[in-house]
C-alpha cells in the first residue's frame, strides 16, 4: 500500500521575504543596536516593531499589495524603515536617483506607475515638480532626515504613520513576488527598470555574507545613496540580515565621513574609488583615528593600481574587497578578495557563490585566455526582466544567459578583468583601445588625482583618445608631460591625442563616472 502524498505546507510557514529577514534578526538580537542616524537610534526589536506599525500606516493610507511606491530621498533612518515596511506590506519599492532633473524623475514615476511618492524636506520641491509632469502620483509621504527638519506640508508624515496601531492585515507576498524595481543609472541610455524579487535579493544577501564576509560583529557605515542597489542591497540589507550594527548618513563628504568613522569606531565601509581617493586627499585624514576600520569595499569602477598601493601603505590593517556586478543581478556578481588585491590588480575576481559567470564571444563560446569578450551570468540573483520592456528583456537574456554589456578578459586562473563597456571601447584608426588601460597609465603620474579617458569624434582617427584629468591640489601638469609619459610606455595608437584639464569629473551619487556627460561637454 503506497503512502498518500503529504499536503503542501501553507505559504506562511515557508515564507521568506525581505521583511521576514529583519523579523528573524530581531528575534535573535532584540536588544542590539540596529540603526543609528543622527540623533536617532533603534534596537533591532524597536526597528522591527516600528516597521510593522509603518506597514500598517501604509495600509491605512491605501497602499496595497503590489503597489509601486517611489522613494526620492537622501539616506536616513526614515528611508531604512520604509524599505522594510514596504516589503512587509507587500508593496514594491521604486528608489529614484535624487540627482536627476524633474523631467527624468517624472519619466521613472510614469514608467513604474507609482501612485505614492516618499520624499524628505530637502527634496520635496523636486518631488512635487516631477509628480506634476503627467505622472500617476496621488499622494506623498514625508520622511525625516539625518538632521532635524520641518515636515513638508500636505504630505503623510512618517511619525504619524509609525504611530498607527491598526492590526496589519495578512499579506500573501511570497519569495518569488516582486520586491523592487530598480532603474539603471542611465549613463548610456534611458533608464530601464530591473524587476527584482524577494528571493533574488535574499540569495544575493547570502552571497554577500559569505564572499564579502559581512558579519554580525561589524559596525558598518552606510554613506553612499540607499537609492543605489550597491549600498542598499550589497551592504545595508545583508547587514540587517546578519545582525550588524549600522550607522546611516546622507552626507558623504570626506570630512564628515572621517568624523563618523572615528566616532562610531566603524569596522566596515564601502565606497567607490572616487570617495576613497577623496578620503586620502582630505587634510583631516589620520590613519590612527581609523584604527578600528578592518574591512574596506569598493565598486562602481576599478580602483587605480596606484591608489590601491597608497591605501595599502596608509591603512595597512584594512582588508580590501572589489565587488562587481550590475543592477540586474541585485547587484553582486563577482568579487576579488583581499589576498588578491595586489596579486591581481585591476581584476574584479571570480563569480560569488550563487553566480555562474563566463566571458564569451559573439557566438556564446568561452574566449581564450587574454581575449576580450562579454561577461554573461546565470544566477538566482537575477531580475525577472525589465519592467514593461519585453524587447530589451529578451535581448539581455539571449542564449539563456544574462548579457552584462561589459567587455572583459579572463586569465588562466579564471580571474576576470573588465576592460570597458561595449559602448565605451574606443575605436581609433582601426584599432580598439580600452579606456581603462590608458587611465591606469596616466594614474602613474604623481600629479594626477583623477582621470577619465573617452573617445571623441575626429576626422583622421574616427575617434580620438582623449584624457580628462584632475590635478592634485598644489601640483602642476602639462599636456606635453602626459603625452610624453604615455608615448614612452604605450603603443602610439593607445596614447591620448588630446588632454583636457578639469576641476572635477562628473559623477552620479554612487561615484560612477558619467562618461556620456564628458563626451557631450568636450565634443569638438
Amino acid at each position: 500500500m503506497s503512502a498518500k502524498p503529504l499536503p503542501p505546507l501553507a505559504p506562511a510557514i515557508r515564507r521568506q521575504t525581505i521583511a521576514d529577514a529583519l523579523h528573524r534578526t530581531a528575534r535573535r538580537l532584540p536588544a542590539k543596536t540596529a540603526i543609528t542616524c543622527g540623533a536617532t537610534s533603534w534596537t533591532y526589536a524597536e526597528f522591527d516593531a516600528l516597521v510593522t506599525r509603518l506597514a500598517a500606516g501604509l495600509h491605512r493610507i491605501g497602499v496595497g499589495e503590489g503597489d509601486k511606491v517611489a522613494v526620492l530621498a537622501r539616506n536616513s533612518h526614515g528611508f531604512a524603515a520604509l524599505r522594510f515596511a514596504l516589503a512587509r506590506r507587500g508593496a514594491v519599492l521604486v528608489p529614484i536617483n535624487f540627482m536627476l532633473k524633474a523631467e527624468e524623475v517624472a519619466y521613472i514615476l510614469r514608467h513604474a506607475g507609482a501612485r505614492t511618492l516618499a520624499t524628505d524636506s530637502g527634496l520635496a520641491g523636486l518631488a512635487r515638480e516631477a509628480s506634476a509632469l503627467e505622472t500617476q502620483v496621488q499622494q506623498f509621504i514625508w520622511l525625516p532626515s539625518e538632521d532635524p527638519t520641518e515636515p513638508a506640508p500636505g504630505m503623510h508624515r512618517f511619525d504619524e504613520l509609525t504611530a498607527c496601531t491598526d492590526p496589519l492585515p495578512a499579506v500573501g507576498t511570497q519569495s518569488h513576488d516582486l520586491a523592487q524595481i530598480v532603474y539603471t543609472s542611465g549613463t548610456e541610455s534611458m533608464p530601464k527598470g530591473a524587476m527584482l524579487t524577494h528571493d533574488a535579493v535574499l540569495w544575493q544577501y547570502v552571497s554577500c555574507v559569505i564572499n564579502a564576509e559581512v558579519a554580525e560583529a561589524d559596525r558598518t557605515l552606510h554613506a553612499l545613496p540607499l537609492y543605489h542597489c550597491a549600498q542598499l542591497d550589497v551592504f545595508f540589507g545583508p547587514a540587517i540580515y546578519i545582525g550588524s550594527r549600522n550607522v546611516i548618513t546622507g552626507k558623504p563628504t570626506p570630512d564628515h565621513l572621517l568624523a563618523l568613522l572615528e566616532q562610531h569606531q566603524i569596522t566596515s565601509f564601502f565606497a567607490p574609488p572616487t570617495v576613497w581617493i577623496a578620503l586620502l586627499r582630505s587634510p583631516l585624514f589620520d590613519a590612527d583615528k581609523l584604527r578600528h576600520l578592518a574591512k574596506g569595499y569598493y565598486g562602481a569602477s576599478i580602483m587605480p593600481v596606484e591608489v590601491l598601493k597608497e591605501l595599502a601603505a596608509r591603512l595597512p590593517n584594512v582588508r580590501l574587497w572589489n565587488l562587481y556586478g550590475q543592477t540586474e543581478i541585485a547587484p553582486l556578481a563577482t568579487m576579488l578578495p583581499p589576498e588578491d588585491q595586489l596579486r591581481k590588480p585591476g581584476s574584479c575576481g571570480k563569480a560569488v557563490i550563487n553566480v555562474e559567470t563566463r566571458v564569451v564571444n559573439d557566438d556564446m563560446q568561452d574566449v581564450a585566455v587574454g581575449e576580450v569578450g562579454e561577461i554573461v551570468h546565470r544566477s538566482p540573483h537575477l531580475m525577472l526582466g525589465y519592467f514593461n520592456d519585453p524587447e530589451k528583456t529578451a535581448a539581455s537574456f539571449s542564449g539563456d544567459w544574462f548579457h552584462s554589456g561589459d567587455l572583459a578578459t579572463i586569465d588562466a586562473e579564471g580571474h576576470i578583468t573588465v576592460v570597458d563597456r561595449k559602448k565605451d571601447m574606443i575605436k581609433t584608426g582601426g584599432e580598439n583601445v580600452a579606456s581603462r588601460e590608458v587611465e591606469e597609465m596616466i594614474y602613474r603620474l604623481p600629479a594626477v588625482s583623477e582621470v577619465a579617458v573617452i573617445g571623441l569624434p575626429d576626422p583622421k582617427w574616427v575617434e580620438a583618445v582623449t584624457a580628462v584629468i584632475v590635478v592634485k591640489a598644489g601640483q602642476s601638469l602639462t599636456e606635453d608631460e602626459v603625452m610624453a609619459h604615455c608615448s614612452e610606455h604605450m603603443a602610439h595608437f593607445k596614447c591620448p591625442k588630446r588632454v583636457v584639464f578639469a576641476e572635477a569629473l562628473p559623477k552620479n551619487p554612487s561615484g560612477k563616472l558619467l562618461k556620456r556627460e564628458l563626451r557631450s561637454r568636450y565634443q569638438p
